[in-house]
């Protein structure tokens, strides 16, 4: 038992420091916070479970703030990073089931209605969703689909499937 809690918590720590990586790799943005930082996070929770990778992917949100200077102040990274987390759980449950449509939900939650949530916002509005929009579309897309990729690659080869080819 201790073991297995080791290893679960060994393993989020190495995609929490894939995600800080991933948080230096930016896309232009307003805010300077959009990057590359949730792939570890859906990952995590394809590989993990939807628990582990809301956690690393919130974390990673939170990585690419601190890099950035907290630019939208630390309350709004913080409901981010709890949207990150509900998406990466989300992620999680439904990739399992069917990759393509986790994928598509979840870059379109990541990518259009994350910065609708800031439209009622004093200071935010119409003119922010519409700055963010596109480049979060972007880094969502790229993200998920690394994400995605990744886990089907980690599946092949638990099942043997890939071959060593010389």
């Amino acid at each position: 038992m201790i073991y297995q809690k080791t290893k679960m918590f060994t393993l989020m720590g190495l995609f929490v420091a894939l995600s800080a990586v991933g948080a230096l790799i930016k896309v232009p943005s307003p805010t300077g916070t959009v990057a590359l930082d949730s792939a570890p996070g859906f990952i995590a929770a394809l590989v993990l479970g939807p628990g582990p990778g809301a956690v690393v992917a919130a974390l990673g949100h939170l990585l690419t703030s601190l890099f950035s200077g907290f630019p939208m102040t630390l309350p709004l990274h913080l409901m981010v990073a709890l949207e990150m987390a509900a998406f990466a759980a989300l992620y999680g449950y439904m990739g399992r089931r069917n990759l393509a449509a986790g994928v598509v939900t979840v870059s379109v939650l990541n990518g259009i209605i994350a910065p609708a949530t800031f439209i009622p916002l004093p200071n935010y509005g119409i003119p922010f969703f519409t700055a963010m929009v596109v480049p979060l579309l972007v880094a969502s897309a790229a993200n998920v689909m690394a994400s995605a990729l990744v886990y089907k690659a980690i599946e092949g080869i638990a099942r043997g499937q890939v071959s060593d080819s010389k």
